[in-house]
């Protein structure tokens, strides 16, 4: 499994964004920044509250819109394109057009 965290602060509900990936399945959680940790990037986050979880299929159809969307209610646009890059690059997500199977 892979993990990453991305530490965004108030440009994203609760501040951390969590996403975990395994060959079949992307997780993305949504967490509640934990000042008692402290308050810079540089701290560890991992025992911040879990605010929301959904997980998502790599291999059904649009699976790559889905997480964006997903990702895009919990951020900005621009923490989106960097978190679904990262998410890119450890595995391929299936995009499916109606025209065009």
């Amino acid at each position: 499994m892979t993990k990453k965290t991305f530490k965004i602060g108030e440009y994203a509900i609760g501040g951390v964004i969590t996403v975990e990936i395994t060959s079949k399945e992307v997780t993305v959680i949504c967490k509640e920044w934990d000042f008692s940790a402290g308050s810079n990037k540089n701290s560890d986050q991992s025992n911040a509250k879990e605010l929301s979880r959904k997980t998502f299929k790599v291999g059904d159809e649009n699976s790559m819109w889905n997480i964006d969307f997903y990702i895009n209610e919990l951020t900005t646009s621009y923490y989106t394109e960097q978190i679904m890059d990262w998410i890119k690059s450890k595995v391929e997500l299936r995009v499916s057009f109606g025209w065009m199977r």
